[in-house]
Parts: structure tokens; sequence; C-alpha cells
């Protein structure tokens, strides 16, 4: 028992390097203000701590080492604060909890702002420690603790976090903490950020701080829907004859994954999904309208075209996806949003999209609404038909020429027939015809804010959070989100988290190639110059060899479908051994049509 918290989970996570998990001293009682600060990360069983060191956060940093024997919070060592954040919002994609992370003064949070946006616009919770150097000026040492000192630190980020704070005292950080986890992890989900001043760190306390139990401040908090607006939505489905229900951000949950296919089934409900966001029902299933991707497709346009009732489940752009059906005039179908998400809209961020035309508004948490309604409904879910393994492709011809991604996926699906796979990352390019997703944690979404770089770090805190099940991290990235990357492997070698990445390596930023494309085009001007400051080549980047620097098993690269079988087995033995693997795949550029369609269209003016 820690001496100024009450008992809590004692039980710390295995050591992922036993190197740096030093014998236990004696139990003390907290000296320090770092000390009360970290104990209280304990007593919340935050697990892991993500980190690239500073001075800022040095008194935190003896705290959880020396005093708590890095157990929990466990530190990971990362090389960028990007690869830091990225690795908790991976962690956060498959539990839905906050994992720590800790960020130096204001150059580090400067370094981390990309991996928080991309969280933000992701939904997903985080805990973000921040620190300062003395707000006394008169104790700053000279010229490093002055240029690393921020009157307001929080402002950096407060735009794309939920809440931040910076407390007075060790007190008032234990509080600090308390509410900023339960706030991260409450829906809407988003990260939260923490600074602490060094002064607040290093104090001595004069006494133990009062025992206080976080159970007591950390209060369920679930949004649901009033009994009068589930009347009211059960009776616009019993009226309707073409429904259709927009499955948008939802949980990993395969409790609700039921219920959301018991409900559609139910009501024989078209079903769209997006590759924006986490796996949330069955692209194979009949009533699966289309096929997943980044923008609908025309078969599930149609769907929508022909529906008398649309049911948003917190779908990311309602508003743009009325504008792809009906061109501005108003839906003839009714339409329902659910959705919690309007509490984080503000004025910073343009992230919420735009407004859309709603008949009726649900102020409330998706999975607890389809709960509700399955009851209201008489409809009772059944957990039969979740968690089918991958399963093997049907034949298709061999590529002669250069790899597409369809035969990327071939190969891929061939040689993890019959495993468990989750889908950490994928690149643009991607078809969701090529993947079926039928559970919760087969595909885990998209970075959220569009920053590249992130698909690395994403696959190893997903990694993380998978490590010791049944399932197979695999993160698919482009060559360009893999380079600005790469060294977040680092940290997967130095934790023995094993997974697979796959570069579809294309040689070139092609979304920016196709946008060059258009503006030459729309200006009269060639379109054959579109590669110039777009192509990564001469020289080719050396990507296996990028991930053997690492401490990866690197392979490739790969350029036709024979190597890409060899490679696929070699690394999935690999990942069997507990390693990283790595694979390079030469592919040729493309996107989908709705993809291109969505690029290319003409600029509209709003009535």
């Amino acid at each position: 028992m820690t001496a100024d918290l009450a008992p809590h989970d004692q039980s710390a996570p295995e050591a992922l390097n036993p190197r740096e998990r030093p014998p236990l001293a004696p139990t003390t009682p907290p000296m320090f203000g770092s000390d009360a600060i970290a104990e209280t990360l304990a007593a919340l069983n935050i697990p892991y701590i993500a980190l690239n060191p500073g001075a800022s956060f040095r008194g935190l940093h003896d705290s959880l080492v020396n005093h708590l024997g890095n157990r929990t919070p466990q530190m990971l060592l990362c090389l960028h604060e990007e690869h830091a954040v990225a690795l908790a919002h991976g962690y956060a994609k498959v539990t839905g909890k906050a994992m720590a992370v800790a960020v130096h003064a204001n150059v580090g949070l400067m370094h981390a702002t990309m991996a928080v946006f991309n969280a933000w616009c992701d939904r997903m919770p985080l805990l973000l420690l921040g620190a300062t150097g003395y707000q006394d000026a008169a104790r700053r040492r000279p010229w490093i603790e002055w240029i690393h000192t921020a009157r307001d630190q929080g402002a950096l980020v407060r735009g794309f976090t939920k809440w931040d704070d910076q407390p007075g005292s060790p007190a008032a950080a234990r509080e600090s903490l308390l509410r900023a986890k339960w706030l991260s992890e409450s829906a809407p989900q988003a990260p939260v950020y923490v600074n602490l001043d060094v002064d607040i760190q290093e104090q001595a306390l004069p006494a133990p701080l009062p025992p206080a139990n976080p159970a007591d401040f950390l209060p369920e908090a679930g949004i649901g829907a009033s009994a009068s607006q589930i009347a009211e939505l059960a009776r616009l489905i019993r009226r309707a004859e073409r429904p259709v229900l927009l499955m948008g951000r939802v949980s990993r949950c395969a409790r609700a994954w039921a219920q959301r296919l018991c409900l559609a089934e139910g009501i024989q409900a078209r079903v769209l999904t997006d590759l924006k966001i986490g796996a949330a029902f069955p692209t194979d299933h009949a009533l699966h309208a289309g096929t997943p991707g980044i923008y609908a497709d025309s078969t599930a346009l149609s769907a929508l075209k022909r529906a008398d009732l649309i049911i948003s489940l917190d779908w990311v752009d309602l508003a743009g996806l009325q504008r792809e059906i009906f061109a501005g005039d108003r839906p003839r179908a009714r339409i329902v949003q659910v959705s919690v998400d309007s509490a984080l809209h503000r004025g910073w961020s343009m992230d919420y999209q735009a407004l859309p035309a709603v008949d009726l508004y649900i102020r409330a948490e998706p999975d607890l609404l389809v709960a509700d309604l399955n009851e209201a409904l008489g409809l009772v879910a059944q957990s039969a038909g979740i968690g089918a393994p991958v399963s093997a492709p049907a034949a298709q011809a061999v590529a002669t020429e250069q790899l597409s991604m369809a035969d990327l996926a071939h190969g891929l699906r061939k040689c993890l027939a019959g495993r468990e796979v989750s889908l950490t990352h994928l690149p643009l390019g991607w078809d969701g015809a090529l993947w079926p997703l039928r559970h919760p944690l087969d595909f885990l979404g998209s970075d959220g804010g569009g920053g590249v770089g992130a698909g690395p770090g994403l696959t190893v805190g997903a990694a993380l959070a998978l490590r010791g099940s049944s399932r197979i991290p695999l993160g698919i990235c482009g060559d360009g989100d893999f380079l600005m990357g790469a060294t977040a492997l680092w940290t997967a070698v130095h934790y023995r988290i094993p997974l697979i990445c796959v570069v579809a390596n294309n040689q070139s930023f092609f979304n920016d190639e196709v946008h060059q494309e258009r503006v030459a085009r729309a200006r009269g001007r060639a379109v054959d110059n579109k590669w110039i400051g777009q192509r990564i080549a001469d020289p080719d980047v050396d990507i296996a060899g990028l991930a053997r620097a690492q401490g990866a098993i690197g392979h490739g690269p790969v350029e036709t479908a024979q190597d890409l079988a060899r490679a696929c087995a070699a690394a999935l033995l690999d990942f069997d051994q507990g390693r990283v693997a790595v694979i390079d795949v030469r592919v040729t550029s493309g996107y989908t049509p709705s993809m291109m369609n969505a690029l290319t269209e003409p600029e509209r003016t709003e009535p």
C-alpha cells in the first residue's frame, strides 16, 4: 500500500525489458512531490508511460524508477515525442483506456502536437503529462530553463485537448490527474494535458498527503438516451421501409458489436461503415452496402438515396455524406443523429465537419443507445458469428508486372489465413473490399488527423495492447508514412513487442501527385510534371535496411508475387518467434474510384 493513497491493484504488468526493472526498494513514504504524483499514476492503474527523456520532468522520472521500481506505470522509451503519443494512441484504439505520455517542457510538447491532434480527431483518450521550468524566475538556471519555460504551455494544445491544467502543489497535482483520467476516458473521449512545474515535482513533502481512493473520483458517466427518445426512434424504425444505419465512432467491445449486428438484422437495415474509423460491422455481411472506404462508393450512395430513414451512429462526417448524396438539397429521408461529439466542438479546429441536417438529434453514446433500442424493439443479441479469423482469398491471376494493392492484400491474406489479425493501419490506396472485417478488432481505424508518419507508432501501441493475445498486429503503411515514423519500431524491438509492418511502397507522396495533376489540368498546364517534388527515388530508400537499423527484421524490396509469399511466410515466422518484422513491397500507385472522385471533383460553391 502506498503511504498517501488508499489500496489499489498492486499487480504490475510483465517487465517488457527486465533490465529496466530495478529491485524494489523497501516501502517508504513519499518524500517529494513527484513521489506523490507517481503514486497517483500507480493508483490509477496506468500500466505504461511512454516518453522521450527531458530534464523538466527529471523529478517524476526518478520517482517512477527509484520510488516505484518502474512497475506501474512502466516506462517505454521512445525516440521521438510524436512516436510516444502515437504509441499511446494505438494502445487506446484497442483498449479504450488512456495511457500516459510524458513530454519535455515546451519543446517536447511542440514535437508531440501532430500526434496529439491525431488522437483528438480520432476521439481517443490520452493522459499527456508535461513539465516546465520554475515559474519563479529567480530559481531558473541560466539560459536553458528560460527557453524551456512558457507562461501558458497548455495553450499549445488547448485547441485540440479536452482539458488542461497546471496544478500549483503536489496535492493539486493528484486531484488534477484524477480529473484528467476521468475526463479523458468519459464520452466523448479525447486527450488531456497536465503540466507539472519543476518545483512541484522536486519540493520535499512536509507530510504524506491525506489518503484518497481513486475509485471515489472516477464515477461511471455513460450518456444514454431518454425513454421518450428511444420510443420515438423505435416508432420511426417501425414505420420505415428502407432504413440505413451509418456505423460511425463506436467501441471495440464485442458485446456492442453483437448488439449492432442484432439491430441491423432485426430491422433489415442496410449498413455503411467507414475506413476512417475502426471496424463497426461485418463488411461481408449481406446487409452491408458497398465496401468501406474513406469515402462512400456508388453502391453505398445508392442505398442512401433510396432510404426513408437514416440513423447515424456518430458518423464522422454526416453533412459531407449528405452533400455527396443530395448535392445541397434537403434529404428526403428522415435523419437521426446519435452522438455526444458536440461537447468537443470549439473554435480552433474544424474537425467537427459541416453542420448536418437532422430530424432527430439524440445526445447519447451509440453503444448505449443501440442496446436500449434493441430492448425496446424486442430484439435479442447473439454472440455467434463474431471473431472469424482471416479467410483465404479467392484465386486471382498472379501479377506479372509491378504488384498492385490488390496483389499485396491477396498475398497477405493467403499467408495469414486461419489467423486472427488486427489491421492497425491502412494506406490511403486501400480498397475495403480487399479484406473482410468480422470482429471489432479486425481494423482499428486511421490516424485521425491525417498526419503522415503516425502508422508505425500506432502499430507499436496497438501491438503492445494486443501482446500475449492470439492476434497478429499488422500495420500496412505507405512509404512516406513509414519513413517519417520508422524509428518508432525501435521501441517495439527494445520492449519485445512483436508485430508485422508492411510498407506499401509506391515510391511517391502519391496523394500530392493527384492534387498536382488536378491543378495542372485546371490551368491547362503539363500533367507530366506532376511527379516533381513528390517521388521518393534517385536514390531509392532502403526501407528494409532502415528497419534493420532499429533492430527489426527487414525483408525486401519485394517486387513479385512469389517474393511476396516468401517474405510474408518469413515475417509470420519472425512474429511467432517474438520479433518485429518489416516487409518493403513495391506497389503501383493508385486509389479507389470513390477516393479519386473525391480528390478530383470540381470545387463546389454552397448555396
